[in-house]
C-alpha cells in the first residue's frame, strides 16, 4: 500500500486573536465581558487544525514575531499541532472577535505583518528539503508579497509542481501569481475570483468567470464558494459545474473556507476521491462549521458524502 501523502499548509500572515463574548453590547460604551478565550487564526492554521481532526498528519508552517508570536507558538504547541515556525522580527498581528447574544459575530483584525526576508528564506529551504510527493497548501494572505523578499521563497513555489501538488487559497497580489503557477486546485470566493477580472468582464456569471479562467491562466482546477449559495467547480476536462452545499442556520461563517479545504485535501489524498468529488465530499463539514461558533469545532455531520464512514 502507498504511503499517505504529508500535508504541509503555509501561513504567512499568523493572527493571535481573542473572543470576547458579551451579554450584550453597543458602541461608545465601555463593554465588560463575560468571557474570553485565546486562540491561533490564520488561514493555513486553521486548515491544520482541521486536518488534525480528520486525523491526517500535516505541519503547518509560520512566521510568529514578538510577544504575540510567542504566545502562538506556545498555544499551537499545548493543543500537539506538528509546527514548524520561521521566527520574523515584527510582533504577530492580533485581533479581537466579539460575541454577543442575538447579535452577528463581529471580527476586528490589527495590520497585517510582512515576515521578515530571513524568515522566508529559511522558508524557502524548508520547502527545499521535502520529499517528493508532499501536498503544499499556501493558504491566506502574503503580506509583502510584491516585495524581493519574497524572491526565495517565490523561486520554491514556483518548483514545487516538480515534488508535489500545490494548492491554494489566497488572495490580493499573489492569486493573480498562483493562478499562472499550475497549481492543482485554486480555492477563492467570488469576491477574489471576481480581482482577477476587469470591471465588465465582473458581470459574468460564476460559471462564465471559471471557463474564462482556465483558458486564461494555468491552474488545473478551481473551487468557488459564495456563502450560502452552491460552490461553483471548474476541472481540467469539465465545464462548470455547481455543487450544493447543506443548508445550514448560520452562526458564524469564519474559517467554513478553510474546513472545506482541509476536507478537500483529506477527501482527494486520503479517500482517494477525484477533486471534484473532494469538493463535494468537503460541503457537509464546511457548512457544519458555520452551524457552531469557532472553527473546526463542531460535531461532525451525520449525513452528506459518506461522512467520514470508509
Amino acid at each position: 500500500m502507498n504511503e499517505l501523502p504529508h500535508i504541509v499548509t503555509l501561513t504567512a500572515n499568523l493572527l493571535a486573536e481573542r473572543t470576547l463574548e458579551f451579554d450584550a453590547w453597543a458602541p461608545g460604551q465601555t463593554q465588560r465581558a463575560r468571557r474570553e478565550i485565546f486562540q491561533v487564526g490564520g488561514k493555513g492554521i486553521n486548515v491544520a487544525k482541521m486536518l488534525n481532526r480528520l486525523g491526517a498528519p500535516n505541519t503547518a508552517l509560520c512566521f510568529p514575531g514578538g510577544a504575540s508570536g510567542a504566545e502562538c507558538e506556545v498555544w499551537l504547541r499545548a493543543r500537539s499541532f506538528a509546527l514548524r515556525s520561521f521566527p520574523t522580527d515584527a510582533p504577530t498581528r492580533t485581533g479581537t472577535v466579539v460575541r454577543s447574544r442575538g447579535e452577528r459575530e463581529t471580527t476586528f483584525l490589527g495590520v497585517d505583518v510582512p515576515p521578515s526576508a530571513a524568515a522566508l528564506r529559511a522558508c524557502a529551504e524548508f520547502l527545499g528539503e521535502q520529499p517528493t510527493g508532499t501536498v503544499l497548501a499556501v493558504c491566506g494572505s502574503l503580506p509583502g508579497w510584491e516585495t524581493a523578499d519574497y524572491d526565495p521563497l517565490r523561486e520554491a513555489l514556483h518548483r514545487w509542481p516538480e515534488r508535489g501538488p500545490l494548492v491554494a487559497d489566497t488572495h490580493g497580489p499573489a492569486l493573480a501569481w498562483f493562478a499562472n503557477e499550475g497549481a492543482a486546485l485554486l480555492r477563492v470566493n467570488r469576491a477574489e475570483l471576481e480581482s482577477l477580472f476587469t470591471a465588465r468582464e465582473r458581470t459574468l456569471s460564476s460559471g462564465e468567470l471559471l471557463r474564462t479562467a482556465r483558458d486564461r491562466w494555468s491552474a488545473l482546477r478551481w473551487a468557488v464558494s459564495d456563502g450560502a449559495a452552491p460552490v461553483w467547480f471548474i476541472g481540467d476536462s469539465r465545464d462548470a459545474e455547481t455543487i450544493l452545499p447543506p443548508q445550514i442556520a448560520e452562526i458564524s461563517a469564519t474559517g467554513s473556507g478553510d474546513v472545506m479545504l482541509a476536507c478537500a485535501l483529506f477527501a482527494r489524498f486520503h479517500r482517494g476521491l477525484s477533486w471534484r468529488d473532494a469538493v463535494a465530499w468537503a460541503l457537509p463539514f464546511a457548512a457544519a462549521n458555520a452551524a457552531h461558533p469557532g472553527i473546526a469545532e463542531f460535531p461532525f455531520p451525520s449525513e452528506g458524502p459518506d461522512s467520514l464512514r470508509r
